[in-house]
């Protein structure tokens, strides 16, 4: 898609306005849980740094994607979940404290790894003379952009829980209609090829969807970690930050392509309906379940879990 002034003023708002939104949701304490569930934490990252974009590959590869929409699904692949994770969590009875302390964790270390794992998939799925180097300036721009937003959100938070809170709601509706319109923009960009884009790469979405609740609940699992923390890290990595993921290929400062877009637009539809399934057969599956592990397991910060 080509910069104009919509796009070149839009979305690095949108996306600013994204990350404000993620900074007002979190705390230094959310950091600092990672001491009380050290081995969640790991079985977690490892899941979303290291299982799912080697899955993510394959699962394109085995779709035969055109390189865009490749490039597309590993950039979802490489975002961290977000806030409707931890809402899903807690209607299917998961840990939501790790859940924001994972979104946490996964926000920062995105800064690293959203810029290499996109210039990784430029350079495997599209043209030599098409793929960006892993260059300094574009990793200070995704810094920029990014962590700006996000530690004004924590600092406003650490100053004033309650004025973070007034400003959740309307930064989440100001954040959703900005990219509404931009997805908008782009459909009707693309307008002549939307439906052969959904019929291209809507099974290979609802794989990797499928693939990654599956990686997050089982994985845990079998590692015999609480049945909580498995539906938690299991909606962490099922449900991943769609918005951003948008954002980051519609902005003419990252990638400014708006097939890149299409898979993660798809997803973010698919996800709500695979999750609400998810976490209906886990609530219901373990209704009456009384695990030892759990209740002494600290679940700590009530107030978070709360929000």
């Amino acid at each position: 898609m080509q910069s104009n002034v919509f796009t070149a003023v839009l979305m690095p708002l949108a996306l600013a306005v994204i990350m404000l939104g993620l900074g007002l949701t979190l705390t230094l304490a959310d950091f600092k849980r990672v001491i009380v569930y050290p081995r969640a934490i790991l079985v977690g990252l490892g899941c979303q740094m290291l299982v799912l974009p080697v899955a993510c590959l394959l699962i394109a590869h085995a779709f035969s994607l055109p390189p865009e929409l490749a490039v597309g699904l590993m950039l979802l692949a490489a975002s961290p979940g977000g806030a409707t994770a931890n809402l899903f969590s807690h209607l299917a009875r998961g840990d939501v404290a790790l859940n924001i302390t994972l979104t946490a964790v996964n926000s920062a270390l995105s800064l690293v790894t959203l810029p290499l794992i996109i210039n990784l998939s430029l350079a495997h799925f599209m043209d030599e003379g098409r793929a960006v180097p892993m260059q300094f300036a574009k990793i200070v721009q995704v810094v920029l952009i990014v962590l700006g937003p996000v530690s004004l959100g924590m600092f406003i938070r650490s100053r004033s829980a309650a004025v973070a809170q007034r400003m959740d709601k309307p930064i989440r509706i100001l954040s959703t209609l900005f990219l509404v319109a931009v997805i908008a923009a782009s459909v009707y960009t693309e307008r002549a090829n939307a439906l052969s884009f959904f019929r291209q790469v809507g099974p290979a979405a609802l794989a990797f969807n499928l693939v990654s609740l599956a990686v997050g609940y089982f994985v845990p699992i079998l590692l015999r970690l609480p049945r909580r923390q498995a539906v938690a890290i299991g909606m962490e990595i099922g449900i991943h930050n769609g918005m951003l993921a948008i954002a980051i290929a519609l902005s003419p400062t990252l990638l400014a392509n708006s097939t890149m877009a299409i898979p993660p637009a798809i997803y973010s539809l698919i996800m709500y309906f695979t999750a609400a399934a998810f976490g209906f057969y886990v609530s219901r599956r373990y209704a009456d379940e009384q695990d030892p592990a759990v209740h002494r397991t600290p679940t700590s910060l009530p107030e978070k879990v709360s929000r």
